[in-house]
């Protein structure tokens, strides 16, 4: 029986068209999809034929919920770290050369996009949301971090909205979206064939979107703007909590938001937690290649680590919900254990 090709490569007119095909499974990125699109885009980079590149999703539910976890829990149960690793030594540079594309790079999303399908799409020339589209950054709810570049574009978000998006996990709407340039613009599902088919002429890409592009709507989560910039700009994970439950118990406009977020920060890996904001409030002085280095030197101690195959276990395998944190509270986790994670790897540094 034939199986279908976990990512599928097309030449339409002047496009190089990228269909991610794992709709069952949300289409998390896999390593052979990484392996693959990279050399890909390397071939349509000095295709003269090709002035721009399309990436889309099969399914309808995800553009893509996030890298293949499962396979990556599965191996560093096994004690295979090295195999695993190996994904995001892949995986990083992907991400970086997309940053660097020498040509319009679009993604139409219409549907979930989280972790690593952020990774393959946030950081090209255009995002266009979708109706169905939903942006989030959820690690910390699996004893990881937000990487695939999150530690470039989450402090680039205005505000304290990056912070409070990498501590909660919080899910952005397409409104949102465009309001916090996580998307560049905003067209409707039902429009996305006929944008497709258009992106395969020879019009400008920013003319084409410019055409199709229309009002972002409601903005809910900017909504709390301002609480989000007060209550988030806190040093330490403990502060911000401080923040969230002063609000919370002085009632008004924004105690009820204040209540969600600090209770949905508080079922949180507390080591993710603090890792994630060292990475936040440090990216924003650093240039994307230190961002991604750092990352991969981050992911090179997770993997030895306890929360993040607690987190899967919790999440995916068992689906219990009701992962066992080490350290278990945020007061256990000591700044020495933070700031090992971002430790020189010496000849095992990755390369860009």
């Amino acid at each position: 029986m034939n199986k279908e090709p976990e990512i599928l490569f097309e030449r339409r007119g002047a496009a190089g068209i990228v269909t991610l095909n794992r709709p069952a499974a949300l289409n998390a990125v896999t390593h052979n999809m990484v392996r693959v699109l990279a050399a890909k885009l390397s071939e349509w980079a000095n295709d003269v034929a090709i002035t721009r590149v399309i990436i889309i999703a099969a399914g309808g539910r995800a553009f893509s919920a996030g890298g293949d976890i499962r396979a990556l829990y599965d191996l560093g149960r096994a004690g295979r770290h090295k195999v695993a690793l190996q994904f995001w030594r892949d995986e990083y540079p992907l991400n970086a050369f997309i940053k660097r594309y020498p040509k319009p790079y679009v993604a139409l999303i219409d549907g979930i996009v989280m972790g690593g399908g952020v990774g393959i799409s946030i950081h090209g020339s255009h995002r266009v949301a979708g109706d169905r589209f939903a942006f989030a950054m959820p690690e910390v709810g699996i004893g990881f971090f937000p990487d695939v570049g999150a530690t470039w574009f989450l402090p680039r978000m205005p505000g304290e909205l990056g912070t409070y998006c990498a501590l909660t996990g919080e899910r952005l709407s397409a409104a949102d979206a465009v309001a916090t340039g996580v998307a560049t613009q905003r067209v409707a599902s039902k429009r996305f064939p006929e944008l497709l088919d258009g992106l395969t002429g020879t019009v400008p890409v920013d003319a084409l979107l410019a055409a199709f592009a229309e009002p972002a709507g409601e903005q809910k989560l900017i909504a709390h703007r301002a609480a989000i910039d007060r209550l988030f700009m806190g040093e330490t994970v403990e502060a911000i909590l401080s923040a969230l439950d002063a609000k919370a118990s002085s009632g008004g406009a924004d105690a009820a938001f204040a209540v969600n977020a600090a209770a949905t920060m508080r079922t949180k890996s507390p080591l993710s937690l603090k890792i994630a904001l060292r990475q936040i409030r440090a990216g924003k002085n650093w240039d994307f290649e230190t961002c991604m280095r750092t990352e991969f030197r981050i992911v090179s101690r997770i993997v030895l680590g306890h929360d993040f195959y607690e987190g899967v276990r919790a999440v995916i395998v068992d689906k219990d919900n009701a992962p066992r944190w080490h350290p278990a509270r945020l007061a256990e986790v000591h700044a020495a254990e933070v700031e090992r994670h971002f430790a020189p790897l010496g000849p095992d540094e990755l390369t860009l």
